[in-house]
């Protein structure tokens, strides 16, 4: 569908003046309002604000699109307006934004992502803004859009006769804006050059613009503009240059210039599924960085669908009346909605720290890593030994043993897969049925294996540590301990000696002189739990710049599950950046536990989070506690981690 059909006459404005963000989405609302695209400008307006909390919606160089799907939508359309002193819309090059559009879209579908891409594709010309800037009529305004519009996506382009000379594959974590922005530069680069040029686009709704057989076969070389993995087995024996996505943006001439002078590199393909060999200028942190991204994005709708099913089944039992301290470790699974819902999220719970393994090791090792980085993932979280195959009596070795597991899995494939190499070419068929598969299988259980029982020994002195601390009556000190652990690895070896310590106590409490103590131990361990989501969520509200855009649209289910004692859901965030969420999530839950067993705050339920504050003792005190812990800890998440660029 055209821009020019989507937008009429009368949803534009030129020249307006605005006195700030919200008063120029007000103008923009109203301009559709006008036109009868919405049906509750009110509402429509929740809807715009709800999309903008998640980041703002200003590109850059002047371009804010808003945009929303809604119910309140009758038909998809545009309005825009140009605003010729400009109005700080939050932009990350910090420029006030002086042409602004707001996308209206109905529920179904991704109309509103075409339109985003189209627009983006067009705003990038320079030429156009500076038509819509100094546009003195809507005719004008819509005619400079349809002149370009008709240019770019509708005329055919000559070079296209002889084949493209140079392709292009673009793509960024969120799949949205860089994506579109590094295909447009790069199309437009080469269209100066005189070097036919065409780029495909990896975007949130799928690939487009795909490059086909005959085209690769065809041209000179490829470019990959891309800051997560793409299909690279494609490409085999074809000149390569690899860089992220903001050097396929800022530096396109440069990157042809280097295919046409014939000096990429010639790819070949190893099962690695992203450009290692010709890449040699890239570092070693960012293939790590990108390999670790690939796992962390397929883990989190894992984390994000199976965290909020369990907080759902700790309201259904408070709501239908369950006593969380008679409920004990089944609360959550008393009634039957509860249940199902707990056990739904439970099983997406098991899945994700496999699929964080097996993804990283794909990015790595391509298809023969995925099987064994999910079964390196698995029995990081069962804790198989070699004394105890069963784990009936072993410590998983949790997330971070799902790191090792991914990353030592997809390289020892590579490793694999060379050395097959030597292997006689009538065996090539059975290769990535049999021979992958089998040996890989049998090296990450024995990686596994040996790597479990260590978690075990450290886990038994931490056990040993912790008791002595509570027989010799270092309580704020034990708090303050306890609630850190729960920090550490949030559900690996630390977490659950810290949970397990105080559910033990739990069980001893009836057989104690003061019961308090396991109540009070017990307190600190759960706050401990709940910080490191809570300040993910706030530090993700409160310093955008901190944070992708993905990032902080997941950041905001944080504060379910922080408030249901759900540690799980700031994994993802550890496992990107361990050097600042580990420490600042540590600090703020050793604080709120020392504040927790300071203030006297008991806890006789085992789990729950927010559900069982109806056993907390002085639960006014707790959640004080919990509010300065998660403070401090997003305050140093915002300290400690660099802006997005």
């Amino acid at each position: 569908m055209r821009i020019v059909d989507l937008l009429k006459p009368e949803a534009i404005v030129l020249g307006a003046t605005a006195s700030g963000k919200e008063n120029a989405i007000d103008t923009l609302v109203a301009l559709h309002e006008k036109v009868g695209t919405i049906e509750d400008a009110a509402r429509f307006k929740e809807d715009i604000l709800k999309r903008e909390a998640l980041g703002s919606t200003a590109i850059g160089e002047g371009i804010a699109i808003p945009h929303a799907k809604s119910e309140f939508v009758k038909a998809a359309g545009l309005s825009a307006m140009t605003v010729p002193g400009g109005v700080d819309y939050g932009a990350p090059d910090g420029k006030p934004s002086d042409i602004l559009f707001m996308i209206a879209a109905p529920l179904d579908g991704d109309l509103h992502l075409e339109v985003l891409s189209r627009l983006m594709t067009l705003l990038m010309d320079d030429g156009l803004r500076a038509s819509l800037k100094s546009a003195k009529s809507t005719e004008e305004f819509l005619g400079a859009i349809d002149r370009k519009e008709s240019e770019r996506f509708d005329e055919p382009k000559p070079e296209q006769k002889e084949g493209y000379r140079v392709l292009a594959v673009t793509a960024c974590p969120t799949g949205i804006a860089h994506t579109y922005m590094a295909a447009e530069a790069l199309e437009k680069a080469g269209k100066e050059l005189g070097y036919a040029l065409k780029a495909e686009t990896n975007g949130s709704a799928g690939a487009k613009n795909v490059l086909t057989a005959e085209e690769i076969a065809a041209c000179d070389g490829i470019i990959i503009a891309a800051d997560k993995s793409v299909d690279m087995s494609r490409f085999d024996g074809k000149k390569v240059i690899s860089v992220s996505v903001k050097e396929g943006i800022h530096n396109p001439k440069e990157l042809i210039e280097k295919i046409r002078s014939g000096n990429a590199p010639v790819y070949h393909h190893t099962g690695e599924k992203q450009v290692e060999k010709t890449a040699n200028d890239e570092r070693l942190g960012r293939k790590v960085y990108k390999h670790l991204m690939n796992g962390v994005s397929h883990m989190l709708p894992f984390v994000v669908a199976g965290g909020i099913f369990i907080a759902l089944a700790f309201l259904i039992d408070t709501a239908l009346g369950v006593n969380p301290e008679e409920a004990g470790g089944a609360f959550g699974t008393v009634t039957p909605v509860a249940a199902w819902l707990k056990n739904i999220g439970g099983y997406a719970f098991n899945f994700m720290i496999p699929v964080l393994a097996g993804f990283i090791a794909m990015s790595i090792a391509d298809r023969p890593g995925l099987l064994v980085g999910f079964v390196g993932g698995l029995l990081a979280t069962n804790g198989a030994t070699f004394a105890d195959p069963g784990a009936a009596a072993t410590v998983p070795s949790g997330f971070l043993g799902a790191l090792l597991a991914g990353f030592a899995a997809g390289y020892l494939m590579l490793l694999l897969e060379k050395l097959c190499d030597k292997l006689p070419r009538s065996l090539e068929g059975i290769k990535p049925v049999l021979i992958y598969p089998l040996a890989g299988l049998g090296i990450v259980g024995v990686m596994m294996c040996a790597v479990n029982p260590v978690m075990g020994v450290i886990n038994g002195a931490v056990n040993n540590g912790l008791t002595w601390l509570s027989d010799n009556n270092y309580g704020i000190l034990l708090g303050a301990l306890l609630a850190g652990m729960m920090a550490i690895d949030m559900g690996g070896p630390f977490n659950k000696a810290a949970y397990v310590f105080g559910t033990l106590m739990l069980t001893e409490a009836a057989t104690m002189s003061n019961p308090n103590v396991a109540y009070t131990i017990m307190a600190a361990v759960m706050i401990g739990g709940m910080v490191p989501p809570i300040a993910i969520a706030l530090s993700t509200t409160f310093a955008k710049s901190r944070w992708s855009e993905e990032e902080r649209k997941n950041g905001v289910v944080n504060y379910i599950m922080g408030l249901s004692f759900i540690t799980e859901g700031a994994i993802p965030y550890a496992a990107s950046y361990p050097l600042v969420v580990i420490p600042s999530c540590i600090v703020g839950s050793a604080v709120a536990g020392a504040l927790s067993t300071l203030f006297g705050c008991t806890l006789m339920a085992p789990h729950g989070g927010i559900f069982v504050f109806a056993v907390v003792g002085k639960w006014y005190l707790y959640l004080l506690a919990l509010a300065v812990g998660s403070v401090i800890s997003a305050l140093m998440l915002t300290l400690l981690k660099k802006k997005v660029k």
